[in-house]
């Protein structure tokens, strides 16, 4: 996000900077701005897998990304994402920015936005910028494909028991930093049989910190949930944590306290007549649930 033009011409006023970047990110890049894990874990076994070797658990699971990544974009859903700033005194809501919207089909079959809801956004300390949305739309629901994989360097944790679920643990961080690409931090858990991202924990990087251009995003995570019996679908994101400003250009030094919502809901595979090939496969899924409801098995959120 980035400051509000407002605070800019009243900044002895509010004494307010912030610039954020809603990037939901996973892990945190240091200890002390990794946002908290879950409930439900158990402890992390480091020893390695006994039947495939880490390099092909990767492999496999980046190819299973890389099929559900394509499944998703036929499927519509609702999208509810609200950012609030929080009062550093008494922690409650001090501005807020919501927006509920259906990834649609239209009747040619191209996919399609339609906002629901929006009320009136009451943020005054900050503002979302486009790369905000970017973020909400790409990197927040994080899928790691065959595709990516040469851009990033995996490194295998362990084996862990999440609530009901038997997880592959993985660290991952990019490569290179590219001048205006932005990319995920963070801790990757993969289920064990489906080969499929459960739980991401982490952030997005880089953040701009450049004096009165600054654009920061706080550590995120992402829960994913079984939906149709075949794919996990991310269903939950939450990003918190206290955003700091250095100021110039006319602002001050200060912190932002800030919490990011969204959640995907009512995941439903749009029928079209054609068929999804990926790799030479059909993946196109004709025998979905009538009614498409989620299955029992997910990750525990707050």
């Amino acid at each position: 996000m980035t400051l509000s033009p407002r605070l800019r011409a009243s900044a002895s006023l509010f004494a307010l900077l912030a610039v954020f970047c809603l990037t939901l990110a996973s892990i945190a890049v240091t200890p002390m701005a990794t946002a908290q894990e879950p409930a439900g874990f158990g402890p992390l076994d480091p020893t390695p897998p006994k039947d495939m070797t880490p390099q092909q658990i990767i492999t496999k699971f980046a190819a299973r990304e890389s099929v559900f990544n394509i499944a998703r974009q036929n499927y519509t859903f609702r999208q509810t994402v609200k950012v609030d700033t929080l009062a550093e005194d008494t922690n409650k809501v001090d501005g807020e920015y919501m927006q509920v919207t259906d990834i649609l089909f239209d009747s040619s079959g191209k996919r399609d936005e339609h906002v629901v809801f929006a009320p009136q956004n009451t943020l005054e300390r900050v503002m979302m910028s486009p790369a905000d949305f970017q973020d909400i739309e790409h990197r927040l629901p994080f899928v790691l494909t065959t595709e990516d994989l040469p851009q990033y360097d995996i490194t295998y944790l362990g084996r862990q028991h999440i609530d009901e679920i038997d997880t592959y643990v993985f660290d991952a961080k990019p490569k290179v930093l590219e001048k205006g690409k932005r990319y995920f931090q963070g801790k990757v858990w993969v289920d064990q049989q489906d080969f499929q991202i459960v739980l991401v924990n982490g952030r997005s990087v880089p953040d701009d910190k450049r004096k009165g251009h600054e654009d920061l995003s706080p550590p995120y995570t992402t829960y994913y949930q079984q939906v149709d019996g075949k794919y996990w679908f991310p269903t939950y994101t939450k990003a918190e944590g206290n955003l700091h400003f250095d100021g110039g250009n006319g602002y001050l030094s200060q912190d932002v306290h800030l919490r990011t919502i969204v959640k995907y809901t009512d995941y439903k595979q749009f029928h079209a007549t054609s068929r999804i090939i990926y790799n030479g496969q059909d993946i196109t899924d004709n025998k979905a649930p009538a009614d498409n409801k989620q299955t029992p098995a997910t990750t525990s959120k707050p």
